[in-house]
């Protein structure tokens, strides 16, 4: 995946560019995944946690196909989302997108930008080779299971999750 910005598009005349984020933009991913009630419980906005995102956001950057996806309106980010290629044996060696940490601001909500961060992600997993795009979602997040069985998503397995710390909320 390159980091150069990508190319806008358009919908419902609302214009949208991409480009992946960089460190400088910890804080206002931060934000981001804090803008709902979910988002609160699990995040934090403090300066010992700022060091805790930041080193994570070096981890994770410097694993190849790693990323997150930024949606811009101008120069003003409105939504994210982590794209991960995952390549494996299964399907004959075919590599996957998995797409995280999607949040969407929430003063914009339902203009488009996050079926167009979507679309982008979609896209640069199929130059990637990926034959499938994949994703989980809380249980307790109606609105967005709806939003990505809009966009084509299936329930089609049974997601699973086993905590490895004594954290709640895993």
């Amino acid at each position: 995946m390159s980091d150069r910005k990508m190319e806008s598009k358009t919908h419902a005349g609302q214009p949208i560019s991409f480009r992946f984020a960089t460190r400088d933009d910890i804080p206002v991913l931060i934000a981001l995944l804090r803008d709902d009630d979910l988002g609160r419980q699990r995040e934090a906005d403090d300066a010992h946690s700022l060091g805790q995102y930041e080193e994570a956001f070096a981890r994770m950057s410097g694993q190849p196909g790693n990323r997150i996806l930024l949606g811009l309106n101008g120069d003003e980010i409105v939504g994210m989302l982590q794209l991960t290629i995952i390549h494996g044996l299964t399907h004959q060696g075919r590599s996957r997108a998995q797409i995280e940490g999607v949040r969407v601001k929430g003063n914009v909500r339902g203009q488009g930008y996050g079926k167009q961060l979507f679309q982008q992600a979609f896209d640069i997993g199929k130059a990637e080779g990926c034959f499938v795009a994949q994703l989980t979602t809380d249980n307790r997040r109606a609105d967005a299971r709806r939003f990505y069985e809009s966009l084509g998503f299936q329930a089609t397995h049974h997601g699973m999750k086993r905590s490895l710390c004594d954290e709640p909320g895993v």
